[in-house]
């Protein structure tokens, strides 16, 4: 059975499922985007590292925290990683292409400013960052969406298990707006505002198993999700774990949609932070 043992979650509201407003849309006072501020880090190699790479090892860190567990827990070959976000390479796509621009607008072919940004350019960036902050060796499976893709990561995660390819997988969902708010304000019919920018991250172990399937459920928890945080796009699922964790919950009919694709799958949740729970 697949064991889900850890939750780290931070959004714009704050960390965790108790910082969560009761109304989104009311805390938001009108504003269209809610950011997640950038947390430190220390050492050179994150100097030059992007925001939604920092907001990645941040949420790998609240969940470790949660789980009770080190960073040397999770480190080596035994470890997957399956990372999804449907916007958090929209900014620093958007950075190259300006600074692209502004080489160029000054005779240059592009410059020392956007060579130093294409590499983050890929959403690949963000899970890479993570796999050498915490030393991850194992598979890995990055995928583009929202919140149902965020459900197929649940599932791709404890096939993983289930295969025998991982002892323990990791699944993150990183979204930022801030930097493209402009953009989103445009195509506003893709996602129900406010955006509220997030970080999640859950651990999971065991030998899979884990259902899956288009989602006949009831979407409460997805309802749940997008009232108390706002649109969080492939956030929304995790965040939905976390109040059912934080509600006492033993398991968790996680659903999602994303361009008219519904998908669900129920998790078990652990009774207390680091206990073992199934699938």
């Amino acid at each position: 059975m697949t064991r889900v043992r850890g939750i780290g979650l931070l959004t714009g509201w704050g960390a965790g499922p108790a910082s969560l407003p009761a109304d989104a849309g009311e805390a938001a006072e009108g504003r269209r985007v809610i950011p997640l501020p950038t947390p430190p880090s220390e050492g050179e190699r994150f100097r030059r590292a992007t925001r939604e790479c920092r907001l990645g090892v941040a949420a790998v860190e609240a969940m470790l925290a949660d789980a009770g567990l080190s960073r040397a827990a999770i480190g080596g070959p035994g470890t997957a990683l399956v990372y999804v976000t449907a916007a958090a390479y929209g900014s620093s796509n958007r950075r190259f292409i300006e600074s692209y621009s502004t080489a160029d607008r000054a005779g240059g072919r592009g410059g020392a400013a956007s060579a130093l940004y294409f590499p983050y350019t890929a959403p690949s960036a963000v899970p890479a960052e993570v796999a050498i902050e915490y030393g991850l060796r194992g598979g890995y499976v990055i995928l583009v969406g929202g919140a149902a893709t965020c459900v197929e990561a649940l599932w791709q995660a404890a096939t993983l298990l289930g295969a025998g390819r991982c002892e323990r997988a990791v699944v993150l969902a990183v979204e930022t707006f801030a930097e493209c708010e402009d953009l989103w304000a445009r195509g506003r019919w893709v996602a129900r505002g406010p955006l509220v920018e997030a970080a999640a991250c859950a651990l999971l172990d065991g030998d899979g198993g884990v259902g899956y399937a288009v989602a006949t459920a009831p979407a409460t928890l997805e309802t749940l999700a997008r009232r108390r945080a706002g649109e969080t796009l492939a956030c929304e699922p995790m965040v939905g774990l976390a109040l059912a964790r934080d509600g006492g919950a033993r398991q968790a009919a996680l659903t999602g949609q994303w361009r008219g694709r519904r998908t669900g799958v129920t998790l078990g949740l652990p009774a207390t932070a680091g206990a073992e729970a199934y699938v």
